[in-house]
């Protein structure tokens, strides 16, 4: 499997590390990394239609400086129609409070909520909902 992957966090550690589990998984397939909201935003706008860039899955921070991950996904939403292949996208924050676990099921198109640290065995059961 080489599904290509997107990281957006602000953390350079978590960044790093994220990196390295889907490395040690054995995944062969690109990893976008974005450290702000705004650029990965930038980016989807920029290849809404190139099938090939964009990722398959997105591992998404929620508390960042700028733009936050609630207010990318608000954004992100509107974009989504436009896209020639389905996305998943998933919540990763360490924050272990129900409002965002419940303001996160409540968003169609959050596949899950994973709590750090992310690890590979979360890794591994976030790509079987990836469509090959």
């Amino acid at each position: 499997m080489t599904p290509k992957i997107c990281v957006i966090d602000d953390d350079k550690i978590y960044q790093f590390t994220t990196k390295k589990i889907i490395s040690n998984a054995g995944i062969k397939g690109d990893v976008l990394v974005f450290s702000d909201a705004e650029n990965a935003l930038d980016f989807f706008h920029t290849e809404v239609q190139n099938k090939d860039q964009l990722p398959d899955i997105i591992f998404l921070d929620i508390n960042m400086p700028f733009m936050d991950g609630w207010q990318f996904l608000d954004a992100f939403e509107k974009i989504i129609p436009q896209f020639p292949k389905t996305i998943e996208v998933f919540l990763v924050s360490s924050s272990v409070d129900t409002a965002d676990t419940d303001r996160a099921a409540k968003i169609p198109i959050i596949s899950g909520y994973i709590f750090k640290p992310f690890t590979k065995e979360k890794l591994l059961e976030s790509l079987s909902h990836v469509q090959s």
